[in-house]
């Protein structure tokens, strides 16, 4: 939580927010993750300054329980002087002990979010599902509480101005505005209306247009005159050079000869060529959805479905 002090900008976390989405699908499924289609509404996690505290707090959570698809686990909450937002006890249940920092008592609109972040540790606690250390682990919760449809609080508690600001989590607003509009384009949804602060919403729009140039890169065919013609030259030199890489030097791996100056600030399209013996040339590239690899053999216009969230891709190689 920050709180009246500088506000990280930019995606200096986006890998591993990529990597956090690549993993939820690999852990839930394609149909586990269609299970989470619909984000939760502001109307159920709404909280006024009429409302009493404790209770208040509990239908909250009860709330993001069943927006996380949790078994209908009792989550007790409390509110304590505190460094952080909020803490979680992760026990094997029945009931979960959620402390939320005291500050919360005067800033209630803010209660959603930070049990959002707190109930997903439980989600990911149950699904057995990890970051090694601490920073990239929080990264992973909140994407997927992003990503599962909870995490648009979050963003919407990031506000600020000449004299304060506040941000709950560990991603950028701007990634927080990425994943959710990954999650929107997954969807069809348009998040932008739930929001009440206009810095998140601002963050919102910046990110979607990041995530919107995920599906503009090259070998896809939707990418730009630019990409489109740095990747020929890339093709050329991996063609002319099938052994290193285009512009001399040894390739990494068995037949990988990645292009030069392939990724560009916040791009995941870092593609490769690969020639395996008795085969033609191949390109990997990160799939604009999931983020898992994909590879399809470099013969013009092409079509390629994801094998993890079975996204059809038009490829032009």
């Amino acid at each position: 939580m920050a709180d009246d002090s500088e506000v990280v900008h930019g995606y200096p976390h986006l890998d591993t927010a990529r990597a956090a989405i690549t993993a939820l699908h690999k852990r839930l499924s394609y149909d586990g993750v269609r299970a989470y289609a619909n984000s939760v509404a502001p109307a159920d996690v709404a909280f006024c300054d009429q409302d009493d505290l404790h209770l208040g707090a509990q239908r909250v959570a009860h709330a993001l329980v069943r927006q996380l698809r949790l078994p209908e686990a009792r989550m007790i909450v409390s509110f304590r002087e505190m460094r952080h937002a909020a803490s979680v006890e992760l026990t094997a249940g029945p009931e979960y002990f959620i402390e939320l920092n005291d500050r919360f008592r005067r800033y209630r609109r803010d209660i959603g979010a930070a049990l959002a972040h707190e109930i997903t540790h439980v989600l990911l606690h149950r699904l057995g599902l990890t970051f090694p250390g601490t920073r990239d682990n929080e990264i992973l919760t909140d994407t997927v509480t992003t990503y599962l449809g909870a995490g648009w609080l979050l963003l919407d508690a990031y506000r600020e101005d000449a004299v304060s600001s506040q941000k709950l989590g560990y991603l950028t607003p701007e990634e927080f505005g990425y994943v959710l509009a990954k999650r929107a384009l997954l969807f069809d949804e348009d998040p932008s209306v739930w929001f009440t602060s206009p810095q998140a919403y601002t963050a919102y729009t910046t990110g979607r247009a990041q995530a919107l140039r995920d599906g503009r890169e090259p070998p896809l065919a939707a990418a730009g005159w630019n990409g489109r013609r740095r990747y020929a030259k890339d093709r050329r030199q991996a063609q002319e050079h099938p052994a290193g890489r285009p512009g001399g030097g040894p390739s990494p791996g068995s037949g990988s000869s990645p292009g030069a100056g392939l990724r560009s600030p916040g791009s995941a399209y870092a593609y490769a060529f690969e020639r395996m013996p008795g085969d033609g040339l191949r390109v990997s590239f990160p799939c604009p959805t999931c983020h898992q690899r994909i590879r399809v053999p470099v013969r013009g216009r092409v079509r390629a479905r994801c094998a993890l969230c079975r996204t059809i891709l038009e490829c032009d190689t």
